[in-house]
């Protein structure tokens, strides 16, 4: 968040401006970008619609539209995630049945192979398009504001809710367009509450961690879903639920219209540009000495408006914490400055791409084959129910558990170390998700992965924050974010070779991942801890260099300036 520092009147540090403008977000504010790949949007201020300061609003109705942003997250953000929990129904109702084998159906399989391939093709299609159209959606947002694009957003809840509750009755196969529009439609709202951050700027991370725990906690609506389908033995079908949750849709058009802002609410920086350029340029421009003073203390009264906004903390006090921030990571500004293609024709660049293509395909494979790996590997499907149960509850309560951690650590500790924290959960995963006949094992796997996924997302911002800057970030971290995503479609032949060679093993293909994704993270590391010593290195020889000599209290003038080459003597 930009800085506003309090002197006199509502005067503000340039510099301190300057400095916020460039460097790393804080911890809350980076968890907002681990789900949006164009990074920190501001929409362009026209002269016929200027997004409103905060102040203008009143704080009862601020909070409205924060709790109430909360909470159609909450129903419609990331549901599309909760697969797992919803995909068991969808089996009992028979999806897909017709793709089956006779064979198959002979020997009574809970999925067959061909039905598991279009079920898993459903999420695969749903997870990367959600990650690729996070850049044509900060479009809409730049454009036409945060009430068009969520909007947009409620447009495409709805679709998919009635291809999903009609799906039997129209000709084509309408459940993957039907969990891709709902994949579309979450982070368009999702995505455009992050402008509420700036309604109040001083608690700017609790309500982004609150928008950010609502979209990890939405996947619990399909699991909520699946209990009452199988309390009520199956009455509440599919049909019923997605044409009740019609109501969701509905919901978040009405608040958009009669509640939320139609435009985002201006940044800090843009109050602070608004009080000491706009209204100063303006007053320097009137002669009449009345109206100069008048223009004088609009500004003023404007200035103390924005300073109540922001709370006590000044400009300068964040500016240092930053500063401590940054020099802790170890790799900031490493290519900053330079244009998006040279970021992108480096290894800084290649080696994240690389290791985020394979901890995503991880990451979605393992969400959409949790039952029937672990059925697999413990020779059981009632154990592989209470694993898959276990499953569809921690992890949306991982993601909020771990938001206020991940902070921590990526606040105090150097990216270095951060990536070997990633790699080391990452392997110990992997590990855990080859042994066999152990519910212990199962479980540990299950508890780490919730708490490494969202750590996983937030890391990779954070460090293409730090790394590449806020000048290329949409550019940047969208690529990364896209291509990884598009590459998830290898799923579809993880899932063939799981099958078909391997005779449903999970085995063999979690270890092939395992092993990629350990020699990309060490390479990865390697680099950039190499980088990181180097960055160091020449930081203390610039330092060097550019200490001006300073003579010691007790030092006589007449040693000091003596010739014959030791004019250092008495010199720190």
């Amino acid at each position: 968040m930009e800085g506003y520092n309090r002197r006199g009147s509502g005067a503000v540090s340039p510099a301190a401006i300057e400095h916020f403008r460039s460097h790393s977000p804080s911890g809350s504010e980076r968890r907002k970008l681990s789900y949006h790949p164009t990074g920190e949007w501001e929409a362009p201020a026209t002269n016929q619609d200027v997004p409103a300061g905060a102040f203008q609003v009143s704080k009862t109705k601020r909070i409205l539209q924060v709790a109430v942003a909360v909470v159609y997250c909450l129903l419609a953000a990331g549901i599309v995630f909760g697969y797992a929990a919803i995909k068991p129904v969808l089996v009992e109702e028979g999806v897909y049945r017709d793709k089956c084998t006779q064979d198959e159906l002979d020997e009574g399989v809970w999925v067959c192979y061909e039905q598991e391939l279009r079920l898993n093709l459903m999420f695969t299609t749903a997870a990367v398009s959600t990650n690729v159209a996070a850049l044509p959606i900060g479009t809409v947002l730049d454009r036409y504001g945060p009430r068009i694009a969520s909007m947009v957003g409620c447009v495409f809840l709805t679709i998919g809710a009635l291809f999903f509750a009609f799906a039997e009755n129209i000709p084509f196969d309408a459940y993957i367009p039907a969990y891709l529009f709902l994949a579309l439609g979450g982070p368009f709202v999702f995505i455009s509450s992050f402008q509420l951050s700036n309604t109040f700027p001083q608690h700017s991370g609790l309500i982004l961690a609150l928008l950010t725990g609502a979209f990890d906690t939405s996947s619990a609506i399909f699991l909520m879903y699946r209990l009452i389908y199988q309390k009520t033995n199956g009455w509440f079908t599919p049909k019923k639920f997605f044409l009740l949750y019609l109501i969701v849709p509905a919901f978040i058009l009405v608040v958009q219209l009669f509640i939320m802002p139609k435009d985002s609410y201006k940044t800090v920086g843009e109050l602070v540009k608004a009080v000491e350029s706009d209204d100063q340029a303006a007053e320097d421009e009137i002669e009449d000495e009345e109206q100069r003073t008048r223009r004088r203390e609009h500004r003023e009264s404007a200035a103390s408006e924005v300073t109540t906004l922001l709370g006590a903390k000044g400009a300068d006090k964040q500016q240092a914490a930053e500063e401590a921030k940054a020099e802790k990571s170890g790799v900031w500004g490493a290519l900053h400055g330079q244009t998006a293609l040279q970021q992108i024709k480096s290894p800084w660049f290649v080696l994240i791409t690389l290791f985020t293509v394979v901890q995503m395909l991880r990451i979605n494979y393992f969400v959409a084959t949790v039952r029937t790996q672990a059925t697999e590997l413990l020779h059981s499907h009632s154990k592989a129910v209470q694993v898959n149960e276990f499953f569809d509850v921690a992890l949306p309560l991982g993601g909020v558990i771990s938001v206020p951690f991940i902070g921590l650590v990526l606040d105090h500790t150097s990216t270095p170390f951060v990536l070997g924290l990633l790699v080391a959960i990452a392997t110990t995963i992997g590990i855990l998700g080859v042994i066999p006949n152990a519910m212990w094992a199962a479980y540990a796997n299950i508890i780490l992965f919730v708490l490494y996924r969202p750590f996983y997302y937030t890391a990779v911002s954070d460090y293409s924050a730090k790394v590449f800057g806020f000048a290329t970030f949409g550019k940047v971290y969208g690529l990364i974010i896209c291509l990884a995503g598009l590459l998830n479609f290898i799923q579809q032949g993880l899932d063939a070779l799981t099958h078909k060679t391997f005779h449903n093993d999970p085995i063999p293909v979690n270890i092939m991942l395992l092993s990629v994704a350990f020699v990309v993270g060490v390479v990865l590391v390697g680099f950039v801890m190499r980088k990181s010593y180097t960055m160091h290195r020449d930081k203390l020889v610039e330092e060097a260099e550019d200490a001006r000599e300073v003579l010691m209290p007790d030092a006589p003038a007449e040693e000091v300036n003596r010739e014959h080459g030791h004019q250092t003597y008495g010199t720190a």
